[in-house]
């Protein structure tokens, strides 16, 4: 996966817009559902993205992919730092996009991820 990769199946999902939402990280972009972030990353090197998890799961995804990380300014609890080392397939990173999108998307009431489903 590249940065446009990255970039085109992010804004492909419903409701999703892209900024630069930090003054003092011009570098960091920012996907969000809806005006909640679902994934960010450095634009100028993609050395890696920060995605929300799983709490369940995220300590064994973590030990079974030493790429995905904890993250530097997220909760721990929540989110990870993928690190883009070649070591993950593209497949798995876009179903952890699609993991991270859903998490938000699920924090909304029904009447929203209705409108958002519709829209």
């Amino acid at each position: 996966m590249d940065i446009e990769s990255y970039r085109d199946y992010c804004l492909a999902k419903k409701g999703v817009e892209e900024s630069i939402p930090f003054p003092k990280l011009p570098d960091v972009l920012v996907f969000k559902v809806l005006g909640k972030m679902f994934t960010a990353t450095d634009i100028n090197t993609f050395a890696g993205f920060s995605i929300k998890c799983v709490p369940e799961t995220i300590d064994e995804l973590r030990a079974e992919f030493p790429a995905k990380q904890k993250p530097s300014y997220f909760s721990k609890r929540h989110w990870s730092r993928v690190v883009m080392d070649g070591t993950i397939p593209d497949e798995i990173l876009y179903q952890w996009l699609d993991i991270s999108y859903d998490l938000v998307v699920k924090g909304f009431s029904k009447k929203v991820q209705r409108e958002l489903m519709e829209g």
